[in-house]
């Protein structure tokens, strides 16, 4: 997943209050997302497996608010000017593409569970909607992979390498869970082979464990996401803060058009301070004027 405290200058979007608040919650969302996931996997062992898959049903759909909320972010970075993707294109195949495939993914995750719950609670009489939800079964862990290794191939050539290390604390486990979701989805379609089966006995132990390690290992990522914020953002407060900047000229063209939205009054402030600000840096230079020379001594001189 693309979190919003990615390693872009582009992430500086609105008041500090108001993003710093958006970060906490999407990021404290997400750890409980994932922690409803854990949970419906192993309820899938309790007596009524049903329960599982509401739990299931509940944390795909915050998992999915949560993507959609960081594309939303990410858009936001840059004033939703959709043409800089032209000029990087890192925005296009990480800060848009990544947060778009990963809830497409979601979504058929939770229409292959609503689904099987259908199926499961009317007496197991639409068996074209298990077909399809096999189908998504697969397609939903699939995509979360593409987008796991689109989010994994981020270049940095600025930031700092302790901003890079906490990138790679959240996304390795996220990239190593859609393996283990795409690999039990893909075991438990094996493993049925040509016997027919219907409703929650389509969902094989082996889906049902590596679902569990999956969710614990996109647990261990949400924590790694929450440290990754609260660092960040003590860095950045400290201004500290070194960030990777829009690639092939959409950095100078969006600050450009920024300022170029700033009321004249503001601009001026701007332009007063800096030049206050530089007039500080440069060492200062006293050169002695001449002082005058009294009448008296001149006239003495001359004599």
């Amino acid at each position: 997943m693309v979190k919003l405290a990615s390693a872009r200058e582009a992430r500086m979007y609105g008041p500090r209050l108001s993003r710093n608040r958006a970060e906490y919650i999407n990021a404290g969302l997400y750890v409980f997302a994932t922690a409803v996931l854990l949970g419906g996997f192993a309820a899938e062992f309790s007596k009524e497996p049903t329960s599982g898959l509401v739990l299931l049903l509940i944390g795909f759909a915050l998992v999915l608010l949560v993507n959609l909320h960081d594309l939303l972010a990410h858009l936001a970075g840059f004033d939703y000017r959709l043409r800089m993707m032209e000029l990087d294109l890192q925005l296009a195949f990480v800060e848009f593409a990544v947060p778009v495939v990963q809830a497409l993914g979601s979504l058929l995750w939770f229409l292959a569970i609503l689904f099987l719950f259908i199926q499961a609670e009317r007496g197991y009489g639409f068996y074209k909607l298990e077909k399809h939800a096999m189908n998504m079964l697969i397609a939903g862990p699939v995509l979360w992979l593409l987008g796991s290794i689109h989010n994994s191939c981020q270049i940095y050539e600025r930031s700092d390498g302790h901003v890079q290390i906490l990138q790679q604390s959240v996304q390795i486990p996220f990239l190593i869970a859609s393996v283990l979701f795409t690999m039990g989805a893909v075991l438990n379609i094996l493993e049925q082979g040509g016997v027919v089966y219907h409703g929650l006995e389509l969902l094989g132990g082996t889906w049902i464990w590596m679902g569990i390690a999956g969710s614990i290992l996109l647990l261990v990522g949400g924590l790694a996401n929450v440290v990754k914020v609260f660092k960040m953002q003590q860095m950045d407060d400290g201004a500290i803060l070194r960030l990777e900047k829009l690639r092939g000229g959409a950095q100078e063209r969006l600050v450009h058009e920024r300022e170029g939205q700033v009321p004249l009054i503001l601009e001026d402030q701007r332009r007063t301070k800096r030049q206050l600000s530089q007039q500080q840096q440069e060492p200062s230079i006293h050169i002695a004027a001449p002082q005058p020379t009294p009448y008296k001594d001149v006239l003495v001189g001359q004599s």
